[in-house]
């Protein structure tokens, strides 16, 4: 298993991986919102649900199906509107103050169960068709026709889903170094306010994403 990867070509891809998940996006947007919102634990679930998203579209893109969707721009505006659209909602409500997985000043948002959580996840990256576009484009350039290629897609996964996972969890941990004081029921609407401004940026991201 060790033999089918050759490992100058795949600290490449872990570093650009890695690279990648540190800038500011959708994802990023959205498990600090929670991190902020219901701590670091809780925002774990929202990295496990986008790093699922991830898992799939990998999937996609290791087979030709992946590129078919690629080329599809009713697909691809499908999902960029949807996922849009379901941002913008958690935005909106978050910023008015009304019950939504990422709303603080609502009691009931703190009882957000793990399962919403990680369907908020789940839904943002399956509704940022970048990330297919991404492994598309990228995945063949770190294939090595003269060596196993299922092996190779195992290793290629783990280097990216891994990674991402601790870069995300960061992400969640240093937002809820904030959240007891934005729990405060003092702040609280300003912690809202800053979650929903945060969804919808992320919301913003996934509109001007583009096929080229």
């Amino acid at each position: 298993m060790l033999d089918a990867v050759n490992w100058d070509t795949y600290g490449l891809y872990v570093a650009t991986e890695a690279a990648l998940s540190l800038s500011p996006g959708p994802a990023v947007m959205l498990v600090i919102a929670y991190g902020l919102a219901q701590g670091a634990r809780r925002s774990l679930w929202a990295s496990l649900g986008i790093l699922s998203a991830n898992a799939l579209y990998f999937a996609l893109s290791a087979s030709s199906l992946g590129a078919l969707l690629v080329a599809s721009e009713t697909f691809f505006a499908a999902v960029r509107w949807c996922g849009a659209a379901y941002l913008v909602y958690l935005g909106l409500a978050a910023l008015l103050g009304q019950p939504s997985p990422i709303t603080v000043s609502k009691s009931a948002a703190r009882g957000s169960s793990p399962g919403a959580i990680y369907r908020s996840g789940l839904t943002l990256q399956l509704a940022n068709p970048k990330t297919l576009v991404f492994f598309v484009a990228i995945l063949p350039q770190f294939v090595d026709p003269r060596l196993p290629i299922g092996a190779q897609m195992i290793w290629l996964a783990a280097g990216s889903v891994i990674p991402e996972f601790f870069i995300l969890a960061g992400y969640g941990f240093a937002a809820s170094r904030a959240a007891r004081l934005a729990t405060d029921t003092r702040f609280a609407r300003l912690t809202d306010r800053v979650a929903g401004v945060l969804v919808l940026a992320a919301a913003a991201m996934v509109v001007s994403v583009s096929r080229a």
